[in-house]
């Protein structure tokens, strides 16, 4: 899952984005509306985390052009701007959430998680296949019985590919759905997850390569 954090206070931003790192989630953090703009230009961004009061352009207008372009990127206004009029004004401007600052930690990442449900297609909260059994809200994760122990990125890479169904899933996509913008591409890191999660998936292995195509569950 990628998230987008856009949030001038640097602090924040940075508690934010780390905090939402090991909720297992792959998150990108900028400080204004024009660079929060560019990258949601360049990454299908699940949701964005918007401080509605960000510099070079406002927290607004950012809402506005991501919902007149149709992106299907959800939006968290989180922002100390916490009276009705404001809340409305927010929701009016195309977010789908609000939540004030100060706020609860977990009940951000609650939120995030919900919305991220919201932008893709309806899929249940457990995800079976092969023995395997996922379940997303708990973050567990468990092979015939014996729980796998799956690093955050681990279990990312492998709810997408219950997600998947059955179909291949390229390390491409892998790449740009569960790293942020910080994983260089060349690095093999999608290669590397890979190796370590088949070894903690044991054998037979469940995980298959198809060359030129991608891995297959």
């Amino acid at each position: 899952m990628r998230v987008l954090v856009a949030e001038d206070e640097r602090v924040l931003a940075g508690l934010v984005a780390t905090g939402l790192r090991r909720a297992g989630f792959a998150v990108d953090a900028v400080h204004d509306g024009e660079d929060a703009l560019e990258r949601l230009a360049l990454h299908a961004y699940d949701v964005l985390v918007l401080d509605r009061d960000l510099p070079r352009v406002h927290g607004d207008e950012v809402a506005r052009r991501l919902v007149a372009g149709g992106s299907r990127t959800r939006i968290l206004m989180l922002t100390a701007a916490t009276a009705v009029e404001d809340r409305v004004e927010g929701l009016d401007l195309g977010a789908d959430d609000y939540l004030g600052k100060p706020f609860e930690f977990p009940e951000l990442v609650s939120r995030v998680r919900a919305l991220r449900r919201r932008s893709a297609r309806p899929l249940p909260p457990l995800l079976e296949r092969g023995g395997l059994r996922m379940d997303t809200v708990r973050r567990t994760a468990v092979r015939d019985g014996r729980d796998l122990g799956l690093s955050p990125k681990e279990f990312s890479v492998l709810q997408i590919l219950l997600e998947a169904d059955g179909a291949a899933v390229s390390a491409e996509e892998l790449l740009e759905r569960a790293w942020d913008a910080h994983a260089d591409p060349f690095t093999g890191a999608v290669r590397v997850c890979m190796s370590k999660l088949r070894a903690k998936l044991g054998e037979p292995g469940p995980i298959r390569t198809v060359q030129g195509v991608g891995y297959v569950l």
